[in-house]
């Protein structure tokens, strides 16, 4: 499918909107790079816990995140995340880590560390080709220059389901829920992600497949569909001056 080069695609959305799966789907079918930005901040609550630092400690954490090398290796099938040479890709989605995520991504200097590595890593990817960026605040805060978009939200039943579903039986309803309605709470006091902002699309993907979801935001990737004043373009040199005589 063509999309215009260099383009970012911003996902938002509350948990279990299904962000992740529709943003890698989307990555994937477009040729771009992919990024999912909460989990940055899940990597971070990994360390911290590793390192025994009580999340609410905001100045530790903090000098935790500013020294944390996290590496993101993506391809067409997965990610892959480093912190400090560890990997956890496995070990971020542990529910101890959903429990305690919340805490790290409030911590507004933490959220101004990552916020700059994700502006560096979307302009990176941007000059080689393209990406798509779910999290957030990616429409707002992080990219909100993006030529796409999206607000990705749905029923809380429907949302819950999912991170059941994604959990697989690793924690029971309550406390999934109490995951999603906590870190949606929390998350909001740092983070617009419950009403689109002016010129994003809110897409309800309640009553969608993942595919519908995905040929949805591809529609809109699609060169027709962006406004021309919207669409990168190589910067070209400036017209050199006539000559005096």
């Amino acid at each position: 499918m063509k999309h215009v080069n260099g383009l970012v695609i911003a996902i938002d959305g509350p948990s279990g909107s299904g962000k992740s799966s529709t943003a890698r789907g989307v990555a994937r079918r477009l040729g771009l790079a992919y990024l999912d930005t909460g989990a940055m901040y899940r990597a971070i609550t990994w360390l911290a816990l590793h390192e025994g630092i009580d999340p609410v400690d905001t100045d530790a954490i903090a000098a935790l995140a500013a020294d944390a090398e996290l590496e993101i290796d993506d391809d067409s099938t997965a990610t892959v995340f480093r912190i400090n040479g560890h990997d956890v890709t496995a070990a971020i989605r542990e529910p101890r880590i959903s429990e305690n995520v919340s805490r790290i991504a409030t911590n507004l200097r933490v959220r101004d560390i990552l916020v700059a590595d994700q502006q560096r890593r979307i302009t990176e990817a941007r000059a080689s080709g393209g990406i798509v960026v779910e999290g957030r605040d990616i429409t707002t805060v992080v990219a909100p220059e993006s030529e796409v978009r999206v607000l990705l939200v749905a029923d809380p039943e429907a949302r819950i389901a999912r991170r059941e579903a994604e959990l697989a039986g690793a924690a029971d309803t309550a406390a999934v829920t109490d995951q999603v309605v906590r870190r949606d709470r929390d998350d909001s006091t740092v983070a617009a992600f419950t009403e689109a902002a002016e010129g994003v699309t809110v897409v309800d993907s309640t009553h969608m497949g993942l595919d519908e979801v995905i040929d949805r935001i591809c529609t809109m990737a699609d060169p027709a569909s962006i406004p021309l004043s919207e669409t990168p373009s190589p910067e070209t040199p400036s017209p050199e001056p006539p000559d005096k005589e």
